[in-house]
């Protein structure tokens, strides 16, 4: 269903993209940000079922800066040494640069939302406190936001977390909750990584699919 396109960031970075497009007039905008596996084929098919509910989405390679093209479909263990590599050139500032590229193409769609799993559940997180141009935003999972707990969103916010996620223990979470009562903030019977459906020792179809529902029920109400 969708398309690998260019953006072009503010500092003139040119970066990976993905873009799925709805039938029809759109409802809104989405921009979706990856785990730490880049454009991988499960995240392409989450952008691709946001457009079949009618939101034109914008999935950024947000590890371009890093190493341009980066994706991956290795699950295995042998995946994290190279994310951390990744990750001693990843710039969270320079990230919002082209979140704001993404949240400018998904804006010709109209209102526009970020959603966003794992590293991108904390990017979301960042970009709704930070950015202009969003209208609310649904992430899941998102590991490392109680180091960004006093940032406080612009917009409606709704976080996704499992009870069995070691890497986010639920003391943390309730730490969010207590911190931003004016955030929807859920927590399902998963371990980190329950909506991706290509991580079978992972995936939790039933937390998923309550926290999938959630997400598109919030972005009907505020994006349309």
């Amino acid at each position: 269903m969708g398309d690998r396109i260019k953006l072009t960031a503010a500092d003139g970075f040119v970066l990976n993209a993905y873009r799925a497009a709805p039938e029809g007039k759109p409802r809104g905008g989405v921009v979706l940000i990856q785990e730490v596996w880049g454009l991988s084929n499960w995240v392409r098919s989450v952008a691709d079922r946001w457009a079949r509910h009618g939101y034109l989405t914008i999935a950024p390679a947000m590890f371009d800066r890093a190493e341009y093209g980066f994706e991956s479909e290795n699950y295995g263990a042998d995946h994290f040494p190279l994310v951390g590599e990744l990750m001693k050139k990843f710039s969270m500032d320079s990230a919002m640069t082209d979140v704001e590229a993404a949240i400018a193409a998904a804006s010709e769609a109209g209102k526009v939302g970020i959603t966003g799993y794992c590293f991108g559940g904390r990017v979301s997180w960042i970009a709704a406190s930070r950015l202009e141009g969003l209208s609310a935003a649904s992430g899941y999972y998102g590991g490392g936001v109680p180091n960004y707990i006093e940032l406080t969103p612009k917009v409606p916010i709704e976080m996704h977390y499992g009870d069995k996620d070691q890497g986010i223990p639920l003391e943390q979470v309730e730490q969010l909750k207590a911190r931003h009562p004016e955030a929807d903030i859920y927590v399902y019977s998963g371990d980190h990584g329950f909506c991706n459906s290509d991580r079978p020792e992972k995936f939790d179809e039933a937390s998923c699919t309550k926290a999938s529902v959630r997400s598109l029920e919030f972005f009907h109400k505020h994006l349309g």
